[in-house]
C-alpha cells in the first residue's frame, strides 16, 4: 500500500459490514477476494486480505498468434493414436 487510510463503518444487525470504498481502492480488493480476521492477544483486530482473482491466468496479457493453431495436429501424441 502507498497510503495510510483510514475510514469507519457500522456493524449492521446481521453482524455484516462494507468496506468503504477508500480502504477497497488502496488494498486493491476485487469481488471474490477473501478478508481474513484475526484478534490478538490485546484485543486488537487484524484484517489480511487474502486474493482470490478469477482464474489463475487473469493477470496475463493475450498473446496475438499470426498464424492458427490446432493442438490436437501440432502434438506429438493424438488421442486414441499411438
Amino acid at each position: 500500500m502507498s497510503n495510510s487510510v483510514e475510514d469507519e463503518t457500522t456493524v449492521n444487525d446481521s453482524y455484516s459490514v462494507t468496506v468503504p470504498a477508500s480502504v477497497r481502492s488502496e488494498a486493491d480488493l476485487e469481488a471474490g477476494d477473501r478478508l481474513r480476521w484475526r484478534v490478538d492477544e490485546g484485543g486488537d483486530l487484524h484484517v489480511e486480505v487474502v486474493k482470490r482473482r478469477r482464474g489463475a491466468f487473469s493477470e496475463l496479457d493475450p498473446v496475438e498468434l499470426d498464424e492458427e493453431t490446432n493442438a490436437a495436429e501440432d502434438h506429438d501424441t493424438v488421442a486414441g493414436e499411438y
